[in-house]
């Protein structure tokens, strides 16, 4: 045999022997030990060492974390904050390093409530045309000085428009003295202007603009958690468009109020239900809304908030963190009781950036499968608890399986609050 074919044979033989290898339990155990892992202080990870006699011990002697090792399995424990590495030994022999990076303790009280939402516009928003009856016929000069649906007036001849209210003066005045208006105009977060002349309507003589607009939306859904100390607190986990021009509203500011829930809408197949609500009675504000996200409505509290389950704050988890398998979901179906729902973690994403739709989650509860369907419009923003921590938000139902939805995770609703879930703040001041 030359040395050719041995060579062939011997690679095979190779080849064929770390396959097998790959597929054996110790080595398994291996390759699902993370190469980072990041924890909260005062919280403690296992590892399975059934197969494997792993030795650990950590670059420079730290107190951030602390490794105990059991009979088939090592923990680490998260100490202190602070970076370091530790280092997987097998016979002696170092074979995977491992970064641990340790956060400060943070924890957030949990919702569930159910609230009532109102926002106010940055200017006044386009969400349809309509033609004016002149003389010389039907026109939109809104249309005509090419004013888009879904496009924000800020201004009017330099001076700042806040309300629908702020638009009449100028459009009279301009009417009557024949002088078109210098708007300024916001669309897809980019200024321009245009000039738009208004029209005399030939049946109540009054001038136009040829414009639906609307300054204000108001709606409900639900709160997802609020920070204990900074009061900053965080809901619906999406972003509220307009109905009309299905934008995403551009928030100067708003309000959240408490709400009841009235009724319930069953959803189906094909037919996604509705939580029916109104504001409370007195309609107290309870919180400011100073941004409107693609992860829901932010801003701060200003009126202390119960859900009647969680009176102390709970550990958050990072998405690196949310397992498959059991939950629970706090929301309301009745009046104002907060309930806890069981609920399946589908499927998780650890994401190493913000994006939404890291959960699906499907709803397993008897009971309230059988009063809503499954997750139904209104329950958005509803936390999500597993093992004792927050880890997310329900945020769209599947229409085709109400049983069914997305969520987001928790992490980065709370990075938008601008709650510092990453110790950067106590980083620079040190």
């Amino acid at each position: 045999m030359n040395t050719e074919a041995i060579r062939k044979i011997m690679g095979i033989f190779l080849l064929v022997s770390l396959t097998m290898i790959s597929m054996t339990k110790p080595v398994k155990e291996y390759l699902q030990i993370p190469k980072q892992i990041v924890m909260f202080e005062g919280e403690a990870m296992r590892f399975s060492s059934t197969a494997l006699p792993v030795q650990t011990t950590v670059k420079d002697a730290s107190k951030s974390i602390e490794i105990h090792k059991h009979a088939h399995s090592f923990s680490v424990k998260a100490k202190q904050r602070g970076e370091k590495q530790m280092v997987l030994e097998v016979a002696g022999m170092p074979v995977k390093q491992v970064d641990v990076k340790v956060l400060p303790s943070l924890k957030v009280i949990p919702g569930g409530q159910s609230i009532g939402v109102k926002l106010n516009t940055v200017g006044v928003l386009v969400v349809g045309y309509h033609l004016v009856e002149t003389e010389n016929g039907k026109k939109s000069p809104g249309e005509l000085a090419g004013i888009k649906v879904g496009d924000m007036i800020t201004g009017i001849n330099g001076k700042k428009i806040e309300n629908m209210d702020d638009l009449s003066p100028f459009i009279e005045e301009a009417g009557k003295i024949g002088k078109p208006l210098q708007l300024q105009v916001l669309r897809d977060q980019h200024s321009f202007t245009t000039k738009l002349v208004p029209l005399k309507d030939k049946h109540d003589h009054a001038y136009r603009i040829g414009l639906y607009i609307r300054d204000s939306a108001a709606g409900i859904g639900t709160m997802t958690f609020y920070d204990p100390v900074s009061k900053k607190y965080g809901a619906l986990g999406h972003v509220i468009s307009d109905m009309d021009t299905k934008k995403p509203i551009v928030v100067q500011n708003g309000q959240i109020m408490k709400s009841t829930v009235t009724s319930i809408e069953k959803g189906s197949s094909g037919n996604p239900g509705e939580k029916l609500a109104r504001f409370s009675s007195d309609r107290e504000v309870i919180g400011n809304i100073t941004d409107n996200s693609p992860f829901g409505i932010f801003g701060t509290l200003s009126k202390p908030v119960d859900n009647g389950i969680f009176t102390k704050p709970i550990p958050v988890a990072l998405s690196s963190q949310v397992k498959e398998g059991p939950a629970k979901m706090l929301t309301v179906v009745e009046n104002d009781k907060v309930e806890p729902f069981d609920i399946e973690i589908v499927s998780t994403i650890p994401q190493k950036f913000p994006a939404t739709k890291g959960l699906v989650i499907r709803v397993t509860d008897p009971r309230l499968l059988k009063k809503t369907g499954g997750i139904v419009q209104g329950m958005s923003g509803s936390p999500i608890i597993q093992n004792g921590k927050l880890v997310g938000a329900v945020t769209h139902v599947f229409v085709n399986d109400p049983t069914s939805g997305y969520g987001v995770h928790i992490e980065w609703m709370l990075h938008e609050a601008g709650i510092d879930i990453y110790g950067k703040s106590d980083k620079k001041a040190s």
